[in-house]
């Protein structure tokens, strides 16, 4: 059994070892140890269950199959789940190497029929997760042996997923496969698909694989085998030379920073830092690149690095033995806020990285910026007095105790983000540029309700959408192709709520970004391809830009002697805010750190089934009013009926927002959203009271779901149980209004 040096994470080695099957740990599918060329044959065995007698080499590839189709059809962030990290090859779970290899077979195939006689190139990338190095190997073996030429980094070591995505838009490939799971837990990990775009693939996309994972089935069914080819791992398709001419995209990626965030007038204010800046790079995957960044900036002395080392279990941080559920991961996402057995509310991913020990020796005002293992999202907490409490309580600002004398101030990315936009904005200004071109956002529907207002006040139009960054870059594409058929014409694009959004002529996007800690920010220039594709922005949020305007504004705060919950106080009062507070309740209704797989499944199927009835009473309200089926009169009485204890006179809409039901009252907003990925519901809130929205967010992402009279009354079971399929339908309309389908053409490449 595989072993640690650290206790939490052998006793999860133990847990998963003890409860792998014998028949698991014999399996010997294939054997990527082999560097030279082999064979996997796909034998219809393996599509039925296991039975030890009637069938010993079934690896029920069919209920695997039929579960990861179901996940691409709602994927929010590429197709995730649990893994057996001591055993890759256990099909029992949703991410295991034998999908991994059908997966990128069927994108090759659907590559190969769609660009017949072409040249295909893709990247692929990886972060630290267990099993990543593993599954890149495949990826890039099994395109090799299919003609496609895949490019990766040096010894094929670890970028982050927005350099992945750069480098697909920037050289013009026809896209990439980045393997993460984002901040989730430690077991689970998941294919990120790019298309030629950079973009995360829209589930239309990820449905023609799908459709090629079912034409293999059904062959290997009808001839009882399927031949799939694994390249020998020094393949010349398989590229190291191209990225490291540019320093794996490093050199490329500055160069488009220094168009953007990296403007001179931000870097010299970095240069002029007193105090160092935190870098909290958990997982240690960020620090190979970014350190690089920093460097050619001329700016890495500014900052102090924690966690450098690359671990897939990411230095413990997240992770607990909890005395009623063992081994219980809570993520990487520092935001996430928890009770303890008193009912109280903490930080337990920001309890394991010590920071009572770490920041309390360095100087009262340092700022710790917390990155991802895949380095894309980022959280920004800062010391501060203790003497600062009441304050910071009477704005909406979490803090933690360090000490008796020091606090850390903990934002949330709907706070953070609003800083960083606003002091942007404000640079832009500095430097003349602001009136050279209509400024606009695009924001998910599910983030703070603080960014419209602050958006109104400075003459920024806002497009919301649905939750997901390929949201986010759907709505870039459509901007573009308006911008290239109709330069000297208004931009119009619909947000998810079905307003036509005038974004004026020749629009420039300030910031695209959502609360779970992802932005991007757009450049004056188009952006440029090798081959001449514009872009206003970079398809993948990424720390690194974050960090680079986080850092500039922390530097001139230091230079005035302000905190940034003091600026973000200074915001909300510049700008009359009134909706300066906001909350996120997540809902888990299994312990997703369950290692007995049985468990697990069955856990995830109940507890889908509650998230599905809890959205469904939101949904079908919101949905009968789109249809005229009931008035928004009738919807306030089925609600007040429902929740005694909260009040619904106030209520101006109910609407579907694509993945959500979005609830508007005249002083703040809730959104109910079940996970595209889990059995989890998230509750959202803003607005002008913390203690209310958390109320309502509370109560309603917690409500069962079960229907009343009056829902009844109001709601029959035809609408109701059509309700699912009629949303997925208005939201394909607004994905597909205006959309940029213009077909991608490769080019010839000259690397």
């Amino acid at each position: 059994m595989q072993t640690s040096n650290c206790e939490l994470e052998n006793e999860l080695f133990k847990s998963v070892y003890d409860k792998t099957p014998e028949y698991v740990k014999n399996l010997n599918l294939m054997d990527f140890s082999n560097e030279g060329e082999f064979t996997f044959t796909l034998k219809k065995e393996h599509l039925l269950p296991y039975d030890e007698k009637n069938n010993p080499e079934g690896l029920n590839l069919y209920e695997w199959f039929e579960n990861y189709a179901k996940e691409a059809k709602v994927s929010t962030a590429g197709i995730r789940g649990p893994q057996n990290i001591l055993y890759p090859q256990d099909t029992r779970f949703p991410i295991n190497l034998v999908g991994v290899v059908l997966a990128t077979l069927a994108k090759s195939l659907a590559a190969k029929e769609k660009y017949t006689g072409k040249e295909i190139v893709k990247v692929a990338g990886r972060e630290v997760r267990y099993n990543s190095e593993l599954f890149l190997d495949a990826i890039a073996r099994i395109q090799a042996a299919n003609g496609i030429k895949t490019l990766v980094p040096k010894d094929r070591q670890t970028i982050p997923i927005w350099l992945a995505s750069f480098l697909a838009f920037k050289l013009d490939l026809l896209g990439g496969e980045y393997i993460t799971s984002s901040h989730g837990i430690s077991v689970k990990n998941a294919t990120k698909d790019l298309n030629s775009q950079g973009s995360q693939y829209l589930p239309e996309e990820s449905m023609e694989f799908v459709d090629k994972i079912r034409e293999i089935f059904e062959e290997t069914e009808k001839k009882g085998s399927y031949e799939i080819k694994i390249s020998a791992k020094d393949n010349p398709l398989i590229d190291e030379q191209v990225l490291s001419k540019v320093d794996d995209g490093v050199d490329l990626y500055v160069e488009y920073l220094k168009s953007g965030v990296a403007q001179k007038i931000n870097l010299d204010l970095i240069k002029k830092l007193k105090d160092k800046i935190v870098i909290e790079n958990v997982g240690g995957s960020a620090y190979r690149t970014l350190s690089r960044v920093l460097k050619k900036l001329d700016i890495s002395d500014k900052f102090v690095w924690f966690n450098i080392e690359e671990d897939p279990f990411f230095h413990a941080i997240g992770k607990y033995n909890l005395p009623d559920k063992g081994f219980y991961d809570y993520s990487v996402d520092a935001t996430v806020l928890a009770k303890n057995a008193e009912g109280e509310k903490f930080f337990p991913v920001i309890e394991t990285l010590h920071y009572d020990e770490k920041l309390t020796s360095m100087p009262v005002g340092t700022t710790a910026l917390i990155t991802d293992p895949d380095h894309d999202r980022l959280t920004i907490a800062q010391t501060e007095y203790a003497c600062t409490i009441p304050e910071l309580e009477k704005a909406g600002i979490d803090y933690i105790q360090l000490n008796d004398e020091l606090i850390l101030t903990v934002f949330t990315a709907n706070q953070a983000f609003l800083m960083l936009m606003d002091f942007w904005s404000k640079q832009l200004k500095a430097q003349n540029l602001w009136d050279n071109h209509p400024r606009f956002m695009i924001k998910t529907t599910a983030s703070a309700i603080s960014w419209d207002e602050w958006a109104r006040k400075q003459g920024v139009n806002v497009i919301n959408v649905p939750v997901g960054f390929k949201e986010i870059a759907n709505i870039m594409k459509k901007v573009e192709l308006k911008l290239k058929n109709s330069p000297d014409k208004d931009v119009i694009v619909d947000d998810v709520f079905g307003n036509p959004i005038n974004l004026g002529v020749n629009p420039r996007l300030l910031f695209g970004g959502e609360e779970s800690g992802g932005m991007i920010m757009g450049t004056e220039e188009l952006i440029k391809s090798n081959s001449g594709r514009f872009a206003i922005a970079m398809r993948e949020k990424s720390a690194t830009e974050a960090i680079i305007v986080a850092s500039a504004l922390i530097s001139k705060l230091q230079s005035e002697q302000t905190s940034l919950s003091e600026y973000l106080v200074q915001i909300f009062e510049e700008n009359n805010i009134i909706g300066r507070f906001d909350t996120r309740v997540d809902i888990a209704y299994y312990n997703e750190s369950e290692p007995d797989i049985n468990k697990l499944k069955e856990a995830k199927i109940a507890g889908e089934a509650k998230r599905t009835k809890n959205d469904l009473f939101y949904l079908s309200i919101a949905m009968g009013i789109k249809e005229g089926k009931l008035t928004l009169e009738d919807a306030k009485e089925i609600l007040n009926d429902a929740f005694k204890s909260l009040i619904f006179d106030n209520l101006v809409s109910i609407k579907f927002v694509g993945d959500g039901t979005y609830l508007e009252f005249t002083d703040k907003y809730i959104e109910i959203r079940p996970s595209g990925t889990d059995a989890k519901t998230k509750a959202y809130g803003g607005g002008s009271d913390k203690g209310i929205i958390e109320l309502y967010a509370n109560i309603l992402g917690n409500y069962s779901g079960d229907r009343t009279e009056l829902h009844k009354k109001f709601i029959d079971d035809k609408l109701y149980n059509s309700t699912k399929e009629d949303a997925m339908e208005y939201y394909l309309q607004f994905v597909n209004k205006d959309a940029n389908n213009e077909p991608f053409v490769i080019p010839e490449y000259h690397f």
